[in-house]
């Protein structure tokens, strides 16, 4: 007969919190293995792989299955030692008290001479840029071709680090939209997305060109861009009235050409870490996020924070089974009102397409233990910190003060993380289990693995590894220190993977179906 493995919890899986039935195992446990747990002996009923989680006791029917201290769905009946399953949970929750504070306290700040500094470009409305973009900007999908002609024609000939060193380069933001679609919300809200892109503080100067004949034409763009032309160069080009495709690339080189010279007299300058807006995602989650990525990114954030700066995460279906966390902390009733709105919302509106919240996980979420939305929420909500959340901000708007907010906006990488950027993010901080290699056109992306196999596998592509939090190398505050340090450095110009990498991700959110 053979001999039975047997090892301490700790070498093999963790126990989030106290009130958890379940434990999420670290790396690979064979069948049969003996885990000692709190002077028990749990035998592994089948293999557990890493991320994936097995019962801690008896789960008869009915019983709320927990993890960080929450349940994440009802037991169909587990016993001590088996995986829990897709197959072995229903995807519901039990009652719920949401008990939202009537008021939280604000956040305790650091005295002023504690603020960081970083290096930014300064703007004429104040604001400091991470970056400092000469950028290309197509009011339709017909006009999108030219744009990223001339932004890469002009990378290519007329701009370089060295000649123009101020610069962080021209780009384009290609997208499918703008004609061709139903009036109303789709076309304002790319309209409002560009025109905010214009406006951050990590572009200098803009190109915008139209076909001529799209519903998001210049008159249409108009009402957007009025209020941008004192405070930046902003010139326009309409490849209809220019000619055509090849005469407009031409003008649009001449005029990206000046705009160069302009840009490249901007030079970083000291700014307050109060005055970075730093917008947190994650993207390709695995088990691990919850406990390690994000809450160290969280951390971080909390840190911005109490440097009296402004932190946005978005990704509402993704707060669903969570949400009474979030209304908890919230600056007050009305605050937690709009939490709670904004997660309805977004059930009406998928709910319109005939789909539903629960179907959020993908095949590499479940693949990496996130087996379903509850699960996932309760891990992705911490990469907000906990601080205080002062209120709920439209898609591409920009907060209301300083302090922590929630965005309404989609999981879905490529429209949301534009989202933040467009609400006035100058940095992103990413978390990824499986290894998500997004960045952005205009801001840089700082990814953070939750695992140390990931960030090895993919070092080109990952900034830091809190894998090392599992390793247990490092605690969270540690490695949310380390990300802190990390996003200053970023802001003040050291290039990140994903630029380093070429990525410029752009699209906007259409919200077709349902008026915001």
């Amino acid at each position: 007969m053979a001999t039975q493995t047997v090892v301490p919890m700790e070498e093999v899986a963790l126990v989030v919190h106290p009130d958890d039935n379940v434990a999420v195992a670290k790396t690979r446990i064979s069948e049969g293995t003996i885990v000692l747990w709190n002077g028990r002996a749990i035998e592994v009923r089948e293999t557990i792989p890493p991320g994936h989680r097995f019962a801690l006791t008896d789960l008869p029917e009915g019983i709320p299955v927990r993890q960080y201290g929450q349940p994440f769905g009802i037991s169909k009946g587990v016993r001590i030692g088996e995986r829990i399953t897709r197959e072995r949970i229903r995807n519901e929750l039990p009652p719920r008290i949401i008990k939202p504070a009537s008021k939280n306290a604000p956040p305790d700040y650091f005295p002023d001479e504690q603020i960081p500094t970083w290096q930014g470009y300064r703007r004429k409305d104040g604001r400091a840029g991470t970056r400092n973009f000469v950028l290309v900007v197509p009011t339709s999908m017909c006009a999108s071709t030219e744009a990223m002609q001339i932004a890469m024609r002009a990378e290519l000939l007329l701009w370089s680090p060295e000649e123009y060193p101020n610069v962080s380069g021209v780009v384009a933001l290609p997208h499918n939209k703008g004609c061709g679609c139903p009036d109303g919300t789709p076309v304002e809200m790319l309209m409002k997305v560009l025109a905010r892109y214009i406006e951050h503080p990590n572009v200098a100067a803009a190109l915008v060109i139209q076909l001529g004949c799209e519903k998001s034409n210049f008159t249409a763009f108009s009402k957007y861009m009025e209020p941008l032309v004192d405070k930046k160069p902003v010139k326009f080009l309409g490849i209809q009235e220019c000619g055509g495709t090849q005469a407009t690339i031409r003008r649009g080189l001449e005029i990206v050409g000046g705009f160069l010279e302009l840009a490249n007299q901007c030079e970083r300058e000291t700014a307050s870490a109060s005055e970075l807006i730093l917008g947190v995602k994650c993207g390709g989650s695995d088990a691990f996020s919850g406990i390690t990525a994000n809450p160290a990114l969280g951390y971080a954030a909390d840190l911005l924070v109490r440097c009296r700066g402004t932190v946005i995460f978005t990704e509402v279906p993704e707060i669903y089974g969570a949400e009474h966390l979030l209304a908890e902390r919230a600056r007050d009733e009305k605050a937690a009102k709009q939490i709670l709105d904004a997660v309805e919302w977004f059930r009406r509106y998928v709910g319109t397409f005939g789909h539903d919240l629960d179907e959020n996980p993908s095949l590499g979420n479940i693949e990496g233990g996130l087996i379903n939305i509850a699960i996932k929420s309760l891990g992705a909500i911490a990469k907000a910190g906990t601080s205080r959340i002062e209120g709920v901000i439209g898609y591409a708007d920009p907060p209301k003060g300083k302090g922590l907010y929630l965005m309404q906006g989609p999981g879905y990488d490529q429209e949301s993380t534009p989202g933040l950027v467009a609400a006035g993010a100058q940095i992103v901080g990413f978390t990824t289990g499986r290894g998500t290699t997004i960045g952005n056109a205009i801001a840089p992306v700082v990814k953070i693995a939750s695992n140390t196999p990931t960030f090895e596998r993919m070092r080109g592509d990952l900034d830091i590894n809190a894998g090392t939090i599992l390793d247990g190398a490092e605690t969270i505050e540690q490695v949310g220190e380390r990300i802190f340090r990390e996003l200053l450095a970023v802001a003040s110009g050291k290039p990140c993977k994903a630029e380093l990498n070429g990525h410029r991700e752009f699209q906007v959110w259409a919200v077709e179906g349902v008026s915001l």
